[in-house]
């Protein structure tokens, strides 16, 4: 680490400053904390940098928030985590929370512009898959187990069908897959002890465990925890791939309607910092008290928490578990595994409860061309959508 250490308000504002302005997902956030951590502040080198941001890919979870946190924690101790967490995180929980609040008090089922951010996550989901499928499967082996693992959860979809499906493809990738390439060794001190790190990583698990049992006894409150808190511990690649998890969590029981769920997250491309916010929406618009700002918090909170608990549980023995082969050959077969998984989410529910015609189809062709092409900012693409979806619902018999 260069530059020396820093103060909480520095980790905060820095942090504040990227949830501000950091538009496109998960891998544009990395570009931006680059630009930011390494070049602008020099808070980290190029090798260190590359280090967490390999960290933060292996961990189930949202990889920009995770590389936040662990940047922060690098930077000002576990506070310095939480503050960069929070800084990141602040501007998306309350800009979703705000929409949440309107969608949950008003009838926005038949209004223009939220089906126009209905056809928008289509293209923005068809991005994320061709993006990540050129970047997780680029050749034939790893293809197989994507289209295997898309092949599966349209046929079985279930809460716990995609837990399966990475953990076979944890297993595929650990006996039949080459391993990722690391970038070259970084031995850094780590700024949490090995016992704190060990009493992460079981809370993480006795969490993971009995939420589950707790739920009958807790009420709605432990239950929405619970279902947060395993979208947050679960899902690998983050970003687009808690769409299909969050969506059986909320919608199948009946908290959030299908056509509230597909326009929050529409909504959520056109807003900057981490897309795990859709939670903070979720729990506002969620029918079951608590909703509204209660359950925006709760929310936002179950569905980070697990991450906070990984990269604190990592961190002190991340040159153990950057060294081993297995483990990499493991992540080669999750990440292909989470490709099929987005793939499927892709047809369904995002085409099924989005696509209605062929104006449909044009307009989000034409969208994911815009994204793909890197020339238009996606908030522009977004709510270019919900004008046109507003425009044709104006001229429509």
């Amino acid at each position: 680490m260069t530059g020396g250490p820093g103060t909480l308000l520095e980790v905060f504002r820095a942090a504040f400053r990227l949830g501000l302005t950091s538009f496109g997902g998960p891998i544009a956030h990395i570009g931006y904390f680059r630009r930011e951590y390494v070049t602008r502040r020099g808070w980290l080198d190029e090798t260190a940098f590359a280090d967490l941001v390999t960290l933060a890919q292996i961990l189930p979870g949202p990889a920009s928030s995770q590389l936040g946190i662990a940047i922060g924690t690098r930077r000002a101790g576990m506070a310095g985590g939480i503050a960069a967490w929070l800084g990141f995180t602040l501007p998306s929980a309350v800009a979703l929370t705000a929409l949440g609040l309107v969608a949950a008090s008003s009838d926005l089922s038949g209004a223009g512009w939220v089906h126009g951010l209905k056809v928008a996550a289509v293209a923005v989901v068809a991005q994320a898959v061709w993006m990540m499928a050129g970047t997780l499967a680029p050749d034939w082996p790893r293809r197989v187990v994507a289209l295997a693992a898309a092949a599966v959860a349209l046929a079985w979809a279930t809460p716990f069908s995609q837990v399966a499906i990475i953990a076979a493809g944890a297993v595929v990738g650990r006996w039949l897959l080459a391993p990722t390439p690391m970038p070259a060794t970084h031995h850094e001190p780590s700024p949490v002890p090995r016992r704190v790190g060990l009493a992460a990583i079981a809370a993480f698990g006795i969490l993971l465990l009995t939420l589950p049992l707790l739920r009958t006894v807790g009420g709605q409150p432990v239950a929405m925890f619970d279902a947060f808190n395993r979208s947050g511990a679960l899902v690998f690649g983050g970003g687009h791939v808690v769409l299909p998890l969050l969506h059986s969590t909320v919608v199948d029981p009946g908290w959030v309607s299908d056509g509230q769920f597909l326009a929050g997250y529409g909504a959520a491309q056109a807003v900057p910092g981490p897309l795990f916010t859709f939670a903070a929406y979720l729990g506002a618009v969620s029918g079951p008290s608590p909703n509204g700002i209660p359950g925006a918090g709760l929310a936002t909170i179950a569905i980070f928490l697990p991450s906070f608990l990984l990269v604190f549980g990592a961190l002190p023995f991340w040159d153990w578990l950057r060294g081993s082969v297995g483990v990499r050959r493991a992540l080669t077969g999750t990440n292909a595994a989470v490709v099929g998984i987005l793939l499927a989410a892709l047809v369904t529910p995002v085409w099924t409860g989005a696509i209605t015609g062929p104006a449909d189809v044009v307009l989000a062709g034409g969208a994911l061309v815009l994204l793909l092409s890197g020339r238009v900012p996606p908030v522009v693409v977004v709510g270019s959508c919900a004008l046109v979806g507003q425009a044709l619902a104006a001229v429509s018999p």
